[in-house]
């Protein structure tokens, strides 16, 4: 089951669980639209993966498997 990560990786901008800015690599390396499309020029940094628009959990079963609250940002910026 995806964790559905609450922030982009590289700008710490905020993606909630029904973003549709919200990226993820095979591994859920999260980030946002800018970020994909711009430095990262849609490889991810951490795998050198491709990413597929993260998919939305119906809010119904949100209740039953929340998303993650667990953030994960690099300061430094992700250059791909």
């Amino acid at each position: 089951m995806l964790s559905i990560k609450p922030n982009c990786e590289c700008c710490n901008r905020d993606l909630p669980p029904d973003s549709r800015d919200a990226w993820i690599c095979s591994f859920e390396c999260t980030f946002c639209t800018d970020c994909v499309r711009g430095s990262l020029n849609e490889l991810c940094p951490n795998c050198r993966g491709e990413f597929v628009r993260r998919p939305i959990r119906p809010q119904a079963a949100l209740q039953q498997h929340p998303a993650s609250r667990d953030r994960i940002f690099k300061p430094q910026g992700c250059a791909s």
